[in-house]
């Protein structure tokens, strides 16, 4: 008997019609994979999403009007459950923070090819933080001379502060499981715990709290 498997919710933001066009024609054709809603600006997603719900956004950065950065940001704690992929041409270490202080979770750089969208969907629904090489070495690179951690992590237990500091190296969350030998269920409950400990709403959020990022 065939499984029958949930498909990832996807919708996007992107003012380009051919591009728009391309990544719904490219999202289509995966089984486990339903987009429910593109939208050209981030004004018709802000009020279109909360009720949508999906699992992964993809948004591009430069939008006209309101910026994508802008519309994470005031979409975190409304779609708490959503996985934002940025898709940018930007390689700027200020516009990748800004990103993820505002809740992204990973990037692309446009125009994804489509075995990378794809792979960079599926990626981020399950916990993962896909990023081009360059960027990630950037954001890296960036930790590292960063501040310490900040003391509002340190409410967390033990075990919860393991987790954190493997969703701060790039861990998804399979990986976490497997490094720490626990399951996938209990990694998700840690993970809620932390959200909830330090008032986050996504893994970006939480990790920049960890490492004292504003």
């Amino acid at each position: 008997m065939k499984t029958v498997t949930t498909p990832i919710t996807v919708a996007l933001v992107e003012d380009d019609p051919r591009i728009r066009r391309s990544l719904t024609t490219i999202l289509a054709q995966e089984e486990d994979i339903r987009c429910v809603g593109a939208f050209p600006s981030a004004e018709d997603a802000l009020v279109e999403l909360p009720s949508l719900k999906p699992k992964v956004l993809l948004m591009d950065v430069n939008l006209p009007g309101m910026t994508g950065v802008d519309c994470v940001r005031q979409l975190s704690g409304r779609v708490p459950g959503t996985q934002i992929l940025m898709l940018t041409v930007h390689e700027d270490t200020d516009v990748i923070f800004n990103s993820l202080a505002a809740g992204a979770s990973g990037y692309l750089l446009k125009p994804p090819r489509a075995a990378e969208l794809i792979a960079a969907v599926r990626d981020v629904s399950t916990g993962g933080a896909p990023m081009t090489s360059l960027i990630a070495r950037k954001v890296v690179q960036s930790f590292n001379h960063g501040p310490a951690p900040t003391n509002e992590a340190d409410g967390l237990s033990p075990r919860e502060t393991e987790v954190l500091d493997r969703l701060a190296k790039g861990f998804a969350y399979k990986e976490i499981a497997a490094d720490l030998g626990i399951s996938y269920s209990t990694v998700q409950t840690h993970i809620e715990r932390i959200y909830e400990k330090l008032h986050v709403h996504s893994r970006s959020h939480a990790v920049m709290k960890y490492l004292g990022i504003k």
